[in-house]
Protein backbone atom coordinates (compact mmCIF):
# COMPACT_ATOMS: atom_id res chain seq x y z
CA UNK A 1 0.00 0.00 0.00
CA UNK A 2 2.80 2.13 0.79
CA UNK A 3 3.12 2.70 -3.43
CA UNK A 4 -0.53 4.29 -3.85
CA UNK A 5 0.32 6.25 -1.03
CA UNK A 6 3.52 7.89 -2.51
CA UNK A 7 1.51 8.13 -5.55
CA UNK A 8 -0.91 10.31 -3.41
CA UNK A 9 2.12 12.53 -2.25
CA UNK A 10 3.82 12.90 -5.50
CA UNK A 11 1.05 13.57 -7.80
CA UNK A 12 -1.79 14.95 -5.89
CA UNK A 13 -1.33 16.42 -2.34
CA UNK A 14 -0.34 19.95 -1.48
CA UNK A 15 -1.11 20.97 -5.29
CA UNK A 16 -3.61 23.49 -4.43
CA UNK A 17 -4.70 26.05 -1.48
CA UNK A 18 -7.86 25.03 0.86
CA UNK A 19 -10.98 26.90 -0.16
CA UNK A 20 -12.34 28.96 2.96
CA UNK A 21 -15.34 26.26 2.77
CA UNK A 22 -12.80 23.44 3.27
CA UNK A 23 -11.99 22.93 6.75
CA UNK A 24 -10.33 19.10 6.01
CA UNK A 25 -9.75 17.16 2.61
CA UNK A 26 -7.17 14.87 1.55
CA UNK A 27 -5.43 12.53 3.99
CA UNK A 28 -8.27 11.88 6.28
CA UNK A 29 -11.05 9.08 5.54
CA UNK A 30 -13.86 11.79 4.46
CA UNK A 31 -13.61 15.49 4.06
CA UNK A 32 -15.09 18.02 5.96
CA UNK A 33 -17.15 20.66 4.20
CA UNK A 34 -19.46 23.63 4.47
CA UNK A 35 -22.23 24.70 2.22
CA UNK A 36 -22.68 28.39 2.30
CA UNK A 37 -26.12 29.60 3.62
CA UNK A 38 -28.80 30.05 0.79
CA UNK A 39 -27.58 27.81 -1.49
CA UNK A 40 -28.14 24.33 -2.60
CA UNK A 41 -25.37 21.96 -3.57
CA UNK A 42 -25.04 20.28 -6.70
CA UNK A 43 -23.61 16.95 -7.88
CA UNK A 44 -22.33 15.42 -10.74
CA UNK A 45 -20.53 12.35 -11.31
CA UNK A 46 -18.40 11.02 -14.76
CA UNK A 47 -16.75 8.21 -15.57
CA UNK A 48 -13.76 7.95 -18.72
CA UNK A 49 -12.57 4.92 -19.58
CA UNK A 50 -9.61 3.71 -21.92
CA UNK A 51 -10.80 2.33 -25.16
CA UNK A 52 -14.60 4.01 -24.90
CA UNK A 53 -13.32 7.92 -24.41
CA UNK A 54 -9.66 8.21 -25.67
CA UNK A 55 -7.08 5.81 -27.30
CA UNK A 56 -3.59 4.24 -25.90
CA UNK A 57 -1.89 7.19 -27.53
CA UNK A 58 -4.08 10.40 -26.41
CA UNK A 59 -2.06 12.55 -24.94
CA UNK A 60 -2.79 12.41 -21.26
CA UNK A 61 -3.01 16.24 -20.68
CA UNK A 62 -6.09 16.55 -23.04
CA UNK A 63 -7.24 13.29 -21.51
CA UNK A 64 -7.53 15.26 -17.73
CA UNK A 65 -8.82 18.54 -19.50
CA UNK A 66 -11.51 15.92 -21.18
CA UNK A 67 -12.52 14.26 -18.17
CA UNK A 68 -12.72 17.19 -15.94
CA UNK A 69 -14.17 19.80 -18.22
CA UNK A 70 -17.30 16.77 -18.84
CA UNK A 71 -18.03 17.38 -15.09
CA UNK A 72 -17.36 20.72 -15.18
CA UNK A 73 -20.17 21.36 -18.29
CA UNK A 74 -22.36 19.25 -15.84
CA UNK A 75 -22.33 22.30 -13.10
CA UNK A 76 -22.16 24.62 -15.63
CA UNK A 77 -25.94 22.79 -17.36
CA UNK A 78 -27.30 23.52 -13.68
CA UNK A 79 -26.66 27.34 -13.41
CA UNK A 80 -23.60 26.11 -10.69
CA UNK A 81 -20.20 27.72 -9.18
CA UNK A 82 -18.06 24.85 -8.94
CA UNK A 83 -16.44 24.38 -5.55
CA UNK A 84 -15.24 21.04 -5.10
CA UNK A 85 -13.77 17.88 -6.85
CA UNK A 86 -12.99 14.03 -5.78
CA UNK A 87 -11.65 11.59 -8.02
CA UNK A 88 -11.14 7.84 -8.50
CA UNK A 89 -7.98 6.63 -10.96
CA UNK A 90 -7.30 2.92 -11.62
CA UNK A 91 -4.53 2.29 -13.37
CA UNK A 92 -3.07 -1.08 -14.24
CA UNK A 93 0.91 0.04 -13.61
CA UNK A 94 2.12 3.80 -11.74
CA UNK A 95 2.98 5.20 -14.88
CA UNK A 96 4.58 8.50 -13.83
CA UNK A 97 5.30 9.25 -17.43
CA UNK A 98 1.66 9.56 -17.86
CA UNK A 99 0.96 10.89 -14.53
CA UNK A 100 2.71 14.10 -14.64
CA UNK A 101 1.41 16.22 -17.74
CA UNK A 102 -2.17 14.36 -16.73
CA UNK A 103 -1.64 15.66 -13.17
CA UNK A 104 -0.87 19.06 -14.88
CA UNK A 105 -3.47 19.82 -17.26
CA UNK A 106 -6.41 18.51 -13.95
CA UNK A 107 -4.77 20.72 -11.85
CA UNK A 108 -3.82 23.71 -14.12
CA UNK A 109 -8.19 23.40 -15.22
CA UNK A 110 -8.92 23.09 -11.46
CA UNK A 111 -7.32 26.38 -10.64
CA UNK A 112 -9.01 28.16 -13.41
CA UNK A 113 -12.32 27.30 -12.20
CA UNK A 114 -11.91 27.96 -8.02
CA UNK A 115 -12.07 23.76 -7.70
CA UNK A 116 -10.30 21.83 -5.21
CA UNK A 117 -9.27 18.33 -5.05
CA UNK A 118 -10.73 16.93 -1.54
CA UNK A 119 -10.16 13.08 -1.85
CA UNK A 120 -10.88 10.18 -3.89
CA UNK A 121 -8.91 6.76 -4.43
CA UNK A 122 -6.32 4.96 -6.61
CA UNK A 123 -6.46 1.44 -7.81
CA UNK A 124 -4.61 -1.01 -9.39
CA UNK A 125 -7.16 -2.19 -12.78
CA UNK A 126 -7.56 -0.92 -16.37
CA UNK A 127 -6.91 2.79 -16.83
CA UNK A 128 -9.92 4.56 -15.70
CA UNK A 129 -10.93 7.86 -14.25
CA UNK A 130 -14.14 8.79 -12.22
CA UNK A 131 -15.13 12.24 -10.92
CA UNK A 132 -17.33 13.34 -8.77
CA UNK A 133 -17.91 17.75 -8.60
CA UNK A 134 -19.70 19.42 -6.35
CA UNK A 135 -21.07 23.09 -6.55
CA UNK A 136 -23.45 25.68 -5.19
CA UNK A 137 -26.02 27.42 -6.63
CA UNK A 138 -28.74 29.64 -5.27
CA UNK A 139 -31.79 27.98 -3.20
CA UNK A 140 -34.71 27.44 -6.02
CA UNK A 141 -32.68 29.00 -8.77
CA UNK A 142 -31.19 26.06 -10.51
CA UNK A 143 -31.38 25.53 -14.33
CA UNK A 144 -33.38 22.29 -14.53
CA UNK A 145 -34.42 20.05 -17.81
CA UNK A 146 -38.01 20.16 -16.39
CA UNK A 147 -39.03 24.33 -17.28
CA UNK A 148 -39.30 24.35 -20.37
CA UNK A 149 -43.15 25.66 -21.25
CA UNK A 150 -44.70 26.06 -25.13
CA UNK A 151 -43.61 29.15 -26.56
CA UNK A 152 -39.96 29.46 -25.28
CA UNK A 153 -37.01 29.64 -27.66
CA UNK A 154 -34.54 26.77 -28.04
CA UNK A 155 -31.03 28.12 -28.25
CA UNK A 156 -27.50 26.34 -28.20
CA UNK A 157 -24.28 28.13 -27.18
CA UNK A 158 -21.21 27.45 -29.31
CA UNK A 159 -21.25 25.89 -32.78
CA UNK A 160 -21.77 22.36 -32.54
CA UNK A 161 -20.31 19.34 -34.84
CA UNK A 162 -16.44 20.16 -34.10
CA UNK A 163 -16.30 17.59 -31.56
CA UNK A 164 -17.32 14.79 -33.48
CA UNK A 165 -14.95 15.24 -36.87
CA UNK A 166 -12.43 15.75 -34.75
CA UNK A 167 -13.76 11.93 -33.06
CA UNK A 168 -13.40 10.85 -36.76
CA UNK A 169 -10.12 11.90 -37.56
CA UNK A 170 -8.83 10.03 -34.08
CA UNK A 171 -10.91 6.84 -35.55
CA UNK A 172 -9.37 7.40 -38.56
CA UNK A 173 -5.83 8.62 -39.68
CA UNK A 174 -6.63 9.06 -43.29
CA UNK A 175 -8.66 11.78 -42.67
CA UNK A 176 -5.68 13.57 -41.18
CA UNK A 177 -5.49 14.95 -44.52
CA UNK A 178 -8.68 16.43 -44.31
CA UNK A 179 -8.59 20.58 -43.69
CA UNK A 180 -8.71 21.80 -40.17
CA UNK A 181 -8.17 18.12 -39.15
CA UNK A 182 -5.56 19.32 -36.04
CA UNK A 183 -8.06 22.23 -35.12
CA UNK A 184 -10.97 19.78 -34.81
CA UNK A 185 -9.21 16.84 -32.98
CA UNK A 186 -7.94 19.65 -30.12
CA UNK A 187 -11.68 20.78 -29.95
CA UNK A 188 -13.06 16.85 -29.07
CA UNK A 189 -10.14 17.22 -26.25
CA UNK A 190 -10.37 21.00 -25.42
CA UNK A 191 -14.50 21.89 -25.50
CA UNK A 192 -14.87 25.64 -23.80
CA UNK A 193 -16.47 26.16 -20.28
CA UNK A 194 -19.96 27.67 -20.31
CA UNK A 195 -19.39 27.90 -16.36
CA UNK A 196 -19.85 31.61 -16.45
CA UNK A 197 -22.36 32.58 -19.74
CA UNK A 198 -24.46 29.74 -17.52
CA UNK A 199 -24.69 31.64 -14.74
CA UNK A 200 -25.79 34.69 -16.42
CA UNK A 201 -28.86 32.66 -17.37
CA UNK A 202 -30.04 31.90 -13.58
CA UNK A 203 -33.63 33.67 -13.87
CA UNK A 204 -33.74 34.04 -17.70
CA UNK A 205 -33.35 30.89 -18.97
CA UNK A 206 -36.78 28.46 -18.20
CA UNK A 207 -34.33 25.02 -18.79
CA UNK A 208 -31.04 23.59 -20.19
CA UNK A 209 -29.06 20.58 -20.36
CA UNK A 210 -25.53 20.38 -21.56
CA UNK A 211 -24.79 18.14 -25.17
CA UNK A 212 -22.93 15.40 -24.29
CA UNK A 213 -24.62 12.83 -25.78
CA UNK A 214 -25.74 14.63 -29.36
CA UNK A 215 -28.23 17.55 -29.66
CA UNK A 216 -30.76 15.36 -30.49
CA UNK A 217 -30.75 12.67 -27.44
CA UNK A 218 -29.69 15.97 -24.79
CA UNK A 219 -32.75 18.15 -25.91
CA UNK A 220 -35.09 14.93 -26.12
CA UNK A 221 -34.28 14.73 -22.35
CA UNK A 222 -35.58 18.41 -21.74
CA UNK A 223 -38.58 18.05 -24.07
CA UNK A 224 -39.65 14.73 -22.49
CA UNK A 225 -38.95 16.43 -18.61
CA UNK A 226 -40.66 19.55 -19.37
CA UNK A 227 -43.66 16.91 -21.41
CA UNK A 228 -43.44 19.33 -24.44
CA UNK A 229 -42.77 19.09 -28.21
CA UNK A 230 -40.42 21.00 -30.37
CA UNK A 231 -39.57 22.45 -33.84
CA UNK A 232 -35.87 22.36 -34.24
CA UNK A 233 -34.78 23.90 -37.34
CA UNK A 234 -32.05 22.11 -38.80
CA UNK A 235 -30.44 25.06 -41.11
CA UNK A 236 -30.34 26.97 -38.18
CA UNK A 237 -27.75 24.95 -36.38
CA UNK A 238 -24.25 26.70 -35.76
CA UNK A 239 -21.73 25.32 -37.16
CA UNK A 240 -17.74 26.32 -37.78
CA UNK A 241 -16.14 27.61 -40.84
CA UNK A 242 -14.01 24.73 -39.85
CA UNK A 243 -16.54 21.83 -40.13
CA UNK A 244 -17.87 23.04 -43.22
CA UNK A 245 -14.57 22.95 -44.94
CA UNK A 246 -13.36 19.35 -43.37
CA UNK A 247 -16.70 18.01 -45.05
CA UNK A 248 -16.99 20.24 -47.77
CA UNK A 249 -20.41 21.40 -47.58
CA UNK A 250 -22.65 22.81 -44.47
CA UNK A 251 -25.60 20.33 -45.16
CA UNK A 252 -23.25 17.19 -44.04
CA UNK A 253 -21.98 19.55 -41.36
CA UNK A 254 -25.29 20.35 -40.08
CA UNK A 255 -26.08 16.82 -39.70
CA UNK A 256 -23.47 15.90 -37.70
CA UNK A 257 -23.93 19.17 -35.58
CA UNK A 258 -27.40 16.92 -35.05
CA UNK A 259 -25.53 13.78 -33.32
CA UNK A 260 -22.49 14.94 -32.52
CA UNK A 261 -21.94 14.53 -28.36
CA UNK A 262 -19.45 15.36 -26.04
CA UNK A 263 -19.71 18.74 -26.77
CA UNK A 264 -20.23 20.44 -23.95
CA UNK A 265 -22.18 23.12 -25.34
CA UNK A 266 -25.63 24.26 -23.55
CA UNK A 267 -28.93 23.83 -24.89
CA UNK A 268 -31.12 26.03 -23.22
CA UNK A 269 -34.72 27.67 -23.32
CA UNK A 270 -35.63 31.21 -23.13
CA UNK A 271 -39.70 32.23 -22.71
CA UNK A 272 -40.63 35.32 -24.68
CA UNK A 273 -41.10 36.96 -21.67
CA UNK A 274 -37.45 36.65 -21.10
CA UNK A 275 -36.23 37.36 -24.29
CA UNK A 276 -35.52 41.07 -24.52
CA UNK A 277 -33.47 40.76 -21.03
CA UNK A 278 -31.42 38.01 -22.47
CA UNK A 279 -30.60 39.76 -26.04
CA UNK A 280 -29.55 42.35 -24.40
CA UNK A 281 -27.49 39.83 -22.16
CA UNK A 282 -25.92 38.26 -25.13
CA UNK A 283 -25.00 42.06 -26.57
CA UNK A 284 -22.50 42.56 -24.33
CA UNK A 285 -21.62 38.53 -24.06
CA UNK A 286 -18.41 36.65 -25.58
CA UNK A 287 -20.24 33.49 -26.16
CA UNK A 288 -22.72 33.06 -28.84
CA UNK A 289 -25.39 31.50 -28.86
CA UNK A 290 -28.19 30.58 -31.52
CA UNK A 291 -31.90 30.25 -31.88
CA UNK A 292 -33.04 26.87 -33.35
CA UNK A 293 -36.61 26.41 -33.15
CA UNK A 294 -39.07 26.79 -30.20
CA UNK A 295 -41.02 24.70 -27.79
CA UNK A 296 -44.30 23.70 -28.90
CA UNK A 297 -47.37 21.53 -28.05
CA UNK A 298 -48.33 17.97 -29.97
CA UNK A 299 -50.63 19.72 -31.57
CA UNK A 300 -48.47 22.00 -33.55
CA UNK A 301 -46.31 19.57 -35.01
CA UNK A 302 -47.40 18.53 -38.05
CA UNK A 303 -46.17 15.18 -38.65
CA UNK A 304 -47.81 13.01 -35.49
CA UNK A 305 -44.58 9.90 -36.47
CA UNK A 306 -42.34 12.56 -34.98
CA UNK A 307 -41.13 11.30 -31.61
CA UNK A 308 -40.72 14.95 -29.42
CA UNK A 309 -38.82 16.61 -32.13
CA UNK A 310 -40.07 17.72 -35.51
CA UNK A 311 -36.63 18.94 -37.80
CA UNK A 312 -37.16 21.41 -40.91
CA UNK A 313 -34.99 22.49 -43.32
CA UNK A 314 -36.18 26.08 -44.97
CA UNK A 315 -39.31 25.97 -42.53
CA UNK A 316 -39.78 22.71 -44.39
CA UNK A 317 -40.38 19.42 -42.44
CA UNK A 318 -37.27 17.38 -43.81
CA UNK A 319 -38.32 13.96 -45.44
CA UNK A 320 -39.09 10.71 -44.49
CA UNK A 321 -35.59 9.13 -46.29
CA UNK A 322 -33.71 12.31 -44.29
CA UNK A 323 -35.70 11.65 -40.90
CA UNK A 324 -34.16 7.77 -41.17
CA UNK A 325 -30.68 8.89 -41.87
CA UNK A 326 -30.15 11.33 -38.69
CA UNK A 327 -28.59 9.34 -35.79
CA UNK A 328 -30.27 9.74 -32.16
CA UNK A 329 -26.91 10.52 -30.44
CA UNK A 330 -24.60 8.49 -28.11
CA UNK A 331 -25.46 5.69 -25.83
CA UNK A 332 -22.77 3.86 -23.86
CA UNK A 333 -24.44 0.77 -24.16
CA UNK A 334 -26.06 1.26 -27.82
Amino acid sequence: MSGEFNLIDKYFAARQSNRDDVQLSLGDDCALLTVPQGYQLAVSTDTVVLGTHFLSDADPADVAYKALMSNISDLAAMGATPAWLSMAISMPEPNEDWLAPFCDSLFALADEHNLQLIGGDTTKGPLTISFTIQGFVPQGKALMRSGAQVGDWIYVSGALGDSHAGLEVILDKSKAEKPFAKHLVRQHFRAQSRIDFAQSLLGIASSCIDISDGLISDIKHILKASRVNAKVHIDKLPVSDELIAFYGNSTQARNTALMSGEEYELCFTIPQKHKAMFDELMAGSDTKAHCIGQIVSRDDIEDTSASFIQFLRNDTPISNEEKASIQQGFDHFN
